[in-house]
């Protein structure tokens, strides 16, 4: 059961309840459910950086020790149009990100990865929210991130240490 899907990203605009509305919940949009083959899965985030390769190794391993199926999650690009109109607040745009596209093709031609159920999930907006919004819609049991090496990192935190201290289930950081 291999191959990828791709969600609709998770910033999108969702309407606004009506205070006036006898059920305040109806209003609302509803996420669909993810597919019960990968509830209490293993969530790994992937770029296709050298980091993110290993903790994809890795994942694959931890969801085939547990027969569980592996939840790969590509985080795209997102700028703030503040960079191009210099108005505030900031205000985020979606930019075309065709590399989880690329990415798909790559893993659904990997033989590594015959050996457990996955699925590609893109999304759009911070890493580590986004990497801990996908655990928490599949239960996930771990999440899976490779460690971030650089100048940016030590700047402004890395992504694994975000979302280890954030994360309300188990973080496994690979070096």
């Amino acid at each position: 059961m291999a191959g990828h899907e791709f969600f609709e990203p998770a910033d999108r605009k969702r309407p606004v309840a009506d205070p006036t509305a006898a059920e305040p919940l109806a209003a609302e949009e509803t996420r669909p459910t993810c597919d019960p083959a990968f509830q209490h899965g293993v969530v790994v985030g992937f770029d296709g950086s050298t980091s993110s390769e290993r903790a994809l190794a890795y994942a694959i391993g931890m969801a085939h020790r547990s027969r569980a199926g592996l939840i790969i999650v590509h985080v795209a690009n997102r700028l703030p149009t503040t960079v191009w109109a210099g108005c505030e607040p900031p205000v985020f745009v979606d930019v075309p990100d065709h590399r989880t596209e690329v990415l798909g093709l790559e893993l659904a031609c990997a033989d590594y990865l015959s050996e457990v159920p996955w699925i590609l999930v893109e999304r759009g907006g911070d890493i580590c929210h986004e990497l801990e919004e996908v655990g928490r819609e599949y239960e996930a049991d771990a999440i899976v991130v490779g460690s971030t090496h650089g100048l940016v990192g030590r700047m402004f935190g890395s992504v694994a240490g975000r979302l280890a201290k954030r994360a309300k289930r188990p973080v496994v950081v690979i070096p």
